[in-house]
């Protein structure tokens, strides 16, 4: 059954008009009678700034932290009201914000070109085969999983220190020989263009209100992060709890990421497979639970390093840590597997659809999952995997310790 809307919804109130570099004067009319017709108008200091004397009209400055302003707006709901966003509202911007809280329904909505159409027009560069990043309000380590070479990216920034810091992190990372440009004031009257190689930059002073459009070029010494699952090992920090590459990509395989979804990495070890889950669509989540603190720290730095940061740690034991967590689309329980209880519990959290891994390279492990497929079906695997090392003169085979991989798809 389809509830009705109440009036402040049936009717838009909330207006969102996206201003550019060029102030009022670059808003189409239906924008600026939007704004000249609101009772309340919020923005930032910059936006209210540009704004005309307009008696009775409320004017208020975004807050810190800005969710504290969506009481103010639900408390003026039914009354027009503006909010005033940089370019286009819903592409880094507030509007997304905004829509988790009030209904389409009761919104209005005027973009002008975002700073990421202004900046390839700028370059040349189709927008369609640019990345289009932020670290506004972002940690730069994020930018990671895209930095190869010959890479384009758009990236808005923080602020005027950005450029620098960017630089700095990018040519420790080998990527010297990259060039940035830096768009400052795209579309106003003041607009500035300046390029330079990452090595070379060395700019001071740059305007607050800049983009940065990076072409990478990766030295043969930069550390890349392939787009495919089964990383080496090497690219993660490790006390040797780490799951081998080779059975870490049949193990990914078998998880089956989507977009946008949940895992639980059990017994993280130094989080490589939680990591890879979210390297496989920006949008996936990931949980590792892991009881040893010094672990934890290191599951922390290696997602930092390999560019995703937003990987959520939470110290304790399975299945005790898992109490509070909302259902997963898929679990690993790479450790802690002869817990009593804990396959079951992880049975029981999966959403329809969802999908299970364990892994065990221990007699006792083997016998849970043998004992689990007769319970609940699913497929056993084993893996031996051989890697090449010198024997003398020549090489040799060294076998890495047998894995025992069982894996239910729930229906």
């Amino acid at each position: 059954m389809t509830s009705l809307a109440t009036n402040s919804e049936r009717t838009p109130w909330l207006n969102i008009v996206g201003v550019g570099a060029d102030g009022l004067s670059g808003l189409a009319t239906e924008a600026r009678e939007a704004v000249a017709q609101a009772t309340t108008v919020i923005g930032g200091a910059r936006h209210l700034e540009m704004l005309p004397p307009q008696p009775g009209q409320e004017r208020l400055l975004w807050p810190s932290p800005l969710e504290t302003a969506f009481d103010w707006i639900e408390a003026r709901a039914g009354k027009p009201l503006c909010v005033l966003a940089s370019g286009d509202p819903f592409w880094f911007g507030v509007g997304t914000t905004l829509l988790r809280r009030f209904p389409v329904e009761a919104t209005r909505v005027f973009p002008v070109p975002s700073a990421f159409s202004l900046a390839a027009a700028r370059m040349g560069w189709p927008l369609q085969e640019t990345r289009c990043l932020s670290v506004h309000g972002r940690p730069m380590e994020a930018l990671r999983p895209w930095l190869h070479d010959g890479a384009r990216l758009l990236i808005l920034s923080r602020d005027g220190e950005t450029p620098g810091e960017l630089a700095q992190w990018l040519d420790e990372l080998g990527f010297g020989a990259s060039t940035l440009t830096v768009l400052e004031q795209l579309d106003g009257a003041s607009e500035r263009v300046e390029a330079a190689t990452v090595a070379e930059w060395r700019t001071c002073g740059v305007d607050p209100l800049n983009t940065i459009a990076l072409e990478c070029r990766a030295s043969s010494t930069a550390s890349v992060i392939a787009a495919s699952a089964g990383r080496p090992e090497d690219q993660f920090e490790q006390d040797g709890q780490i799951t081998k590459r080779e059975v870490r990509a049949v193990t990914l395989a078998l998880l089956a990421p989507g977009r946008g979804e949940c895992l639980w990495d059990i017994g993280a070890g130094s989080g490589s497979v939680g990591i890879e889950w979210m390297l496989a669509d920006p949008a996936n989540r990931a949980v590792a639970i892991e009881p040893r603190a010094e672990r934890l720290e290191r599951v922390r730095r290696n997602a930092r390093a390999l560019g995703v940061p937003a990987l959520q740690c939470i110290s304790g034991r399975a299945p005790e840590a898992l109490d509070d967590l909302s259902a997963p689309d898929a679990i690993f329980i790479g450790g802690g597997l002869t817990t009593p209880g804990l396959v079951e519990h992880c049975v029981e959290s999966l959403r329809p659809g969802g999908r299970l891994v364990a892994n065990s390279v221990t007699v006792e492990g083997d016998a849970v999952l043998a004992a689990t497929r007769e319970r609940h079906g699913g497929e056993l695997t084993r893996i031996n995997v051989s890697r090449s090392e010198p024997l003398g003169a020549m090489s040799g085979w060294k076998p890495l310790r047998p894995v025992t991989l069982w894996s239910l798809h729930r229906s």
